[in-house]
């Protein structure tokens, strides 16, 4: 008999993450939200709650967005209900993931050095 590498939980966020992927871009475009993206769905394991992380594309607007679709989950919740195969359909919380933010922030430090350290290595060689 085949492992199963797979958990339940990982199959049942992975088809969240595209059925609510779906539910977030059309409130965006209904509702007048900041564009948003659903990056990632973790799921409890009882399946009682999911909790959503969503990346904005412009930062500064990410608090009221992620407020709206918190306001918003609950016809989420319905509309899956009626979409998926699930006895229950886990209640959803929206957070938004600052990893994109941190890695470019990361990255603009690192390119700020190396243009800082440039300069000084070329005038150590004359």
């Amino acid at each position: 008999m085949p492992s199963r590498d797979f958990k339940r939980t990982d199959r049942v966020g992975a088809e969240l993450r595209r059925e609510i992927g779906l539910l977030v871009h059309a409130a965006v475009r209904d509702h007048g939200l900041p564009s948003v993206s659903v990056s990632d769905v973790e799921v409890t394991r009882d399946l009682d709650w999911a909790t959503v992380w969503v990346t904005a594309l412009l930062p500064d607007q990410s608090i009221p967005a992620v407020k709206a679709l918190n306001e918003l989950a609950v016809e989420f919740r319905r509309s899956l209900s009626r979409s998926m195969r699930l006895r229950r359909v886990p209640e959803l919380r929206f957070k938004y993931d600052d990893s994109v933010d941190k890695g470019e922030r990361i990255e603009t430090l690192l390119r700020e050095q190396a243009r800082d350290l440039a300069p000084r290595e070329e005038s150590d060689e004359d």
